[in-house]
């Protein structure tokens, strides 16, 4: 079972950026995208973000379309979050999952889930 390590989170001002890493501890072969999710305090846990494994296919949920770039490193079994304009309602735990199921810009996540890291943007 692959194991997900999720870094980069932080407290930020609104409007500022901060890029999250997800780092798996090796290649896995999935035709299932990996991905994003988050989740707020008292809050359901969402999706984010999800990208293809060869990433020419990248989904964003509405709330970060616009803000928030997903990427990944095939070679260093790496995935990205670039998040930009931040607002406060981003404030939560973000959490990388091994696939999702991506139906428009909803996604379901399945699989190895990272620990989470806490990304706290103040106004």
């Amino acid at each position: 079972q692959v194991h997900l390590v999720e870094s980069g989170g932080g407290l930020v001002q609104a409007g500022g950026s901060l890029r999250l890493s997800c780092q798996a501890s090796e290649r896995t072969f999935s035709d299932y995208p990996m991905g994003w999710f988050r989740q707020a305090p008292g809050k359901e846990r969402e999706f984010v973000a999800a990208i293809s494994r060869n990433g020419a296919n990248t989904y964003y949920a509405d709330s970060v379309k616009g803000r928030f770039t997903i990427s990944s490193d095939n070679a260093k079994n790496t995935m990205y979050l670039q998040m930009n304009s931040l607002i406060p309602d981003d404030t939560g735990v973000y959490y990388c999952a091994e696939r999702v199921t991506v139906a428009g810009n909803r996604g379901v996540g399945f699989g190895s889930w990272g620990q989470g890291t806490q990304v706290t943007v103040s106004s």
